[in-house]
């Protein structure tokens, strides 16, 4: 696993990890929000900061030497967080704080990209031939 890769990955743990406990605690500053985009405050112990939280723990494996059970739960934060968003579109708000979904998205792609082997995949096609490329 690459030095990116791990640092995508304990970012992503570390947010995750923090923004699912602090909707099983019910953290109050997040309780306006998500009022404000139409989930009830019973959701916020399970499902949404159950998930988050064993989410974050399932992007540790990858870090241990077992890296599908990591991209497994980054692609599982991917789908948590566009439907995130899409509830906070949907129910019109656009609030600084609703955006920090954007970037818990943006971690869980960047994780999930990186593929099982912890290292993006790219090649670039020149003619007929193909050259790999490897950070």
């Amino acid at each position: 696993m690459d030095a990116a890769c791990v640092i995508v990955t304990i970012a992503a743990v570390a947010a995750n990890a923090f923004s699912g406990i602090a909707a099983i605690l019910h953290f109050k500053p997040i309780l306006p929000r998500m009022a404000r985009a139409g989930v009830p405050e019973s959701w916020l112990t399970y499902p949404m900061g159950t998930l988050k939280t064993a989410a974050a723990a399932g992007l540790l494996p990858g870090l241990i030497g077992v890296p599908l059970i990591g991209t497994v739960a980054a692609i599982g934060l991917i789908l948590f967080f566009v439907c995130a968003i899409y509830t906070h579109i949907r129910a019109g708000d656009y609030s600084p704080q609703s955006g920090l979904a954007n970037g818990y998205l943006l971690l869980a792609v960047a994780r999930a990209g990186a593929g099982p082997g912890g290292h993006a995949s790219l090649r670039i096609r020149t003619g007929d031939t193909s050259i790999p490329v490897h950070p």
